[in-house]
Formats: structure tokens, sequence, C-alpha cells
């Protein structure tokens, strides 16, 4: 019985993840590994939103940005670090490259569209769907639901709307 409940979790787990899910779990754990490290180093919860206003705190004196002066060295780092760590992947464990067939344009677009997203939605996935859950937080329970069902419906539409890459 124990090895037929098995054998269907792998089944259904095969269609989504037809590579299997070893790496998504190492993925998981590395994520989890590293925003513990960054709250334990300190005190701030690991969210990707607000590197663009603490990098621009380097060179604008706007108090908007100012309020991240203090911890905007390992913010850096820490985006850094989730580019270095995708090269290192795609380098190692990958391909080699990263191929796309989305347009620059597009990829770029989509980022700043993602970032002013991010800010006007008070965070991020990183920030609220691994540290704010993560912590019981209602208001990141309420954010990532948010999230998702924007992003679901989003996907619906545009797929109905027939646009492709």
């Amino acid at each position: 019985m124990i090895l037929e409940a098995h054998a269907l979790f792998l089944a259904i787990l095969a269609d989504p993840f037809p590579n299997g899910i070893a790496h998504y779990a190492a993925g998981g754990v590395l994520v989890g590994l590293g925003v513990a490290i960054i709250y334990l180093g300190t005190g701030r919860i690991a969210g990707a939103s607000t590197f663009l206003e603490s990098t621009l705190s380097y060179g604008s004196t706007l108090s908007r940005f100012q309020r991240y002066r203090p911890s905007r060295d390992w913010r850096v780092v820490f985006t850094l670090g989730i580019v270095a760590g995708a090269g290192v992947y795609a380098f190692t464990l990958g391909d080699g490259v990263w191929v796309t067939d989305v347009q620059p344009w597009r990829l770029f677009l989509g980022g700043v569209l993602v970032g002013i997203g991010t800010r006007v939605g008070k965070g991020c996935t990183s920030g609220h769907g691994v540290c704010g859950v993560g912590s019981a937080s209602s208001a990141s329970f309420v954010g990532v639901a948010t999230f998702l069902l924007i992003a679901i419906g989003t996907a619906q539409l545009v797929q109905a709307m027939g646009v492709g890459i």
C-alpha cells in the first residue's frame, strides 16, 4: 500500500516536474538557508524589492532613498548573489548558456514593470512569499494570495488574447 501511494505521488509529480524535483528541493533549501543567514546577520527580511531604492541611495539625496543607507551594502551583495547564482548554475549544471526567445526589450520592460509593481505592492515574492509566510505574517499571506491571483489571471488573459513570445 505504501509503495502504491509512493508510485502515485511520483506519477502526479511527473507531469509538472518532468525533470524531477531534486534540483527544486535543493534550490528551496539554499533559498531558505540564505534568508536565514541574512536575517540572523542583519535582523532584516531578505526582500529583493528594496534593492532599487537602496541602490539609488548611493547617488541621490532624496529622503525616500536615504532610509535604506544602513542596509544598502548587503542588499547590493544579495542582488549580485542572485545573478551570480544563476550564472554559476548555468555554467555548472545547466547548458552553459542561458537562451531565451524573448526579445531583450521585453525582458527589460518586464523587469521594470515587476520592479515598479513590487514597490507599489509593498513587497515582493521573496520578502512576502519566503520570509513573510515563513514567519506567519497575515499581511504576507494576503500579499502572496494577491500576487498569485493576479499572476494567474494575467497569464490566462494573455493566453486568451493569443499573445506569444
